[in-house]
């Protein structure tokens, strides 16, 4: 058992919720799934259970809980609305589910993904939801940044930074408080539920709320914008949800005005957290994080709003 008081409340806690789930538990060894600053996981069985980072408001979070339980076609419901208190971090408890392979990036669900964003931005907005948190969170990346140590490609990342608009950087508010949003769509969002054949589901509703949906689409934008994902991955991904009348582009015609800024900023995000992470580890940057630099100093040489703007 560890010694982290965290991790070994989490433990014991996670079981006690698969226990209380069926008196037919198949007990295995309870296992860590994440241990970061921003979240602690922990499985036992069928059951999941989340220390959510120090600070987190429990009245967001229950309104970002609330809305999961309300989309349960859409997002993961949680097993309970109310969060658990664990050593200072509020704790909530998830069903189990089947994530996407990282080794058969063919079999990506990048048609399910774009449906459920799609409805999801669709969706009402419920009183007193916050705003996504996805520019504070690319703000937090290059805070960090700054605070890494020299490397030759901060000064490319900063100017890329500076060019974006007040909102994208998390010092204006929002231009859209009208729509729902993840805020962190990646493919590490979803998870088919009941595992392991059920439909694709939305986890993770820690940066969910109002906010611009094209921020929701912003990472696969970049990666393909970045040279990172295949032109037909892209392309299917944003026919679907223009299929499923998702209101973050145009039904037709160029996506790529209401993209290039949530593009740019998750570029951004991606690079500086690229560096900062080879600083600390006194490593050169790998082939993928030196392409999300390269096009942050791109960003600097090609007006924006083009098809798309910081293509290789």
């Amino acid at each position: 058992m560890t010694t982290n008081p965290l991790l070994s409340g989490l433990t014991v806690h996670a079981t006690a919720a698969a226990h209380s789930r069926t008196a037919a538990c198949a007990c295995g060894a309870t296992v860590v799934l994440a241990d970061r600053p921003d979240a602690t996981v922990a499985r036992h069985a069928d059951t999941v259970a989340k220390a959510h980072s120090a600070g987190t408001d429990p009245g967001e979070l229950g309104v970002r809980l609330a809305v999961a339980a309300r989309l349960p076609g859409i997002l993961l419901p949680p097993l309970d609305p109310t969060p658990a208190d664990l050593h200072g971090r509020l704790v909530t408890c998830w069903p189990h589910g089947s994530p996407v392979d990282p080794d058969d990036p063919g079999a990506a669900p990048w048609e399910a993904a774009a449906t459920l964003l799609a409805r999801l931005h669709r969706s009402p907005v419920p009183p007193g939801l916050p705003p996504m948190r996805g520019p504070a969170e690319a703000a937090r990346a290059v805070a960090r940044l700054r605070a890494a140590g020299p490397h030759p490609g901060t000064a490319s990342v900063l100017r890329a930074w500076a060019a974006l608009p007040a909102w994208a950087r998390a010092e204006a508010p929002l231009p859209d408080t009208a729509t729902l949003c993840h805020g962190d769509f990646h493919l590490g969002q979803l998870v088919r539920h009941p595992a392991p054949d059920g439909p694709w589901l939305l986890i993770d509703v820690d940066d969910l709320g109002t906010g611009v949906p094209a921020w929701d689409l912003a990472r696969p934008a970049a990666w393909y914008a970045c040279g990172l994902l295949p032109p037909d991955a892209w392309h299917r991904f944003l026919a679907a949800y223009r299929a499923a009348a998702g209101p973050a582009v145009p039904a037709d015609g160029d996506p790529w005005p209401a993209l290039d800024v949530p593009a740019r900023a998750l570029t951004v995000q991606t690079a500086a957290r690229a560096i900062t992470k080879a600083v600390a580890a006194g490593r050169a940057l790998d082939g993928v994080e030196q392409a999300v630099v390269d096009a942050c100093h791109r960003m600097g040489t090609v007006p924006p709003q083009l098809t798309p703007s910081f293509a290789k």
